[in-house]
């Protein structure tokens, strides 16, 4: 019987998230503004409403105080006349020490401050939309009480945080010295990322379902995009694929249901560009963060040696 529920539970919460990130992109198509479509909310919206993600909901005040302030740190940035490898690179700095003054974990934020970067927006209506899409996850969240039960406050290791610039740093400056600087800054790659880093325990085989995930969502977005004339029926098959995506290959990630999004906002250019980027960046990426968990599992390892019993 509790199966039953939870199952019934869950179809309902999935058909809630997929409805509002559609009418995202309607309201989009209606008011004629592409600023509208934030793709990290389709992924918040799922891992909060759906998954119950304890991570991003145990503090809901943070769901809209976080995204919005980054937001306007991304807008800030980008009003600056330096190059776009510098917006980025101070951007994320300026994002990671916001979510340490503040104590908060919340990786969606990192997608909303690279945004106005990424479609390289100067609106302060941006900021707005982002506050108001939100406070409705914030309001979701607390009116079905999807937060109760869970410890408002946890340990944050901070040190997550420069291992995830100087990563993030190394692919951005590669990048650039290949020429491919627009394409070095894929924002549900670097919530992943982050994420990933700070996990007590990751190997092979996840990282090889995010970066295929991760790609395939990638290149179904891209595909839909070009083949499909309306957007609203696009996005909606697009949420409907990445639902079945993510039951197939068995790993639940927020971030594949932001991807197919992005080529409704990246610049023309770089949407053909995407699948292929998405690849490069998280053979890359993942790579890195696998190699990186397996030279501090046996570090940790070395370090508890000497308290273990002799012949252990």
């Amino acid at each position: 019987m509790d199966s039953a529920v939870s199952k019934k539970v869950t179809m309902i919460s999935y058909t809630i998230a997929i409805s509002f990130i559609v009418a995202m992109i309607a309201a989009s198509v209606l008011l004629r503004n592409h600023e509208i479509i934030l793709p990290e909310i389709a992924a918040m919206a799922i891992a909060m409403w759906v998954y119950r993600e304890a991570g991003w909901i145990r503090q809901p005040s943070k769901i809209f105080i976080a995204p919005t302030v980054t937001a306007g740190i991304g807008l800030m940035i980008n009003q600056l006349q330096i190059a776009y490898v510098g917006k980025v690179i101070l951007t994320l700095m300026l994002m990671m020490l916001f979510l340490r003054i503040i104590r908060s974990n919340l990786a969606p934020s990192i997608a909303t401050g690279l945004l106005p970067l990424v479609i390289n927006t100067h609106e302060w209506s941006f900021v707005m939309i982002v506050f108001i899409f939100t406070i409705i996850l914030m309001i979701g969240v607390l009116a079905f009480g999807l937060n109760k039960g869970l410890e408002k406050k946890v340990s944050i290791q901070y040190k997550y945080m420069l291992i995830f610039l100087a990563l993030t740093f190394f692919w951005i400056g590669l990048c650039w010295v290949a020429g491919y600087q627009q394409i070095a800054v894929i924002p549900p790659i670097l919530v992943v990322v982050y994420e990933s880093v700070q996990k007590p325990m990751y190997n092979g085989k996840m990282a090889f379902k995010q970066g295929l995930v991760l790609t395939l969502s990638a290149a179904i977005g891209t595909l839909l995009y070009f083949t499909m004339d309306s957007w609203v029926l696009t996005a909606l098959l697009d949420m409907i694929l990445m639902l079945a995506l993510s039951l197939i290959v068995g790993i639940r990630i927020p971030a594949i249901y932001a991807f197919p999004l992005l080529s409704f906002i990246f610049p023309e250019e770089n949407v053909m560009n995407l699948p292929l980027g998405t690849l490069v960046t998280c053979l890359f990426m993942f790579t890195c963060v696998l190699l990186y968990k397996k030279y501090e599992m046996k570090r940790t390892g070395k370090s508890k040696a000497p308290s273990s019993p002799i012949g252990v």
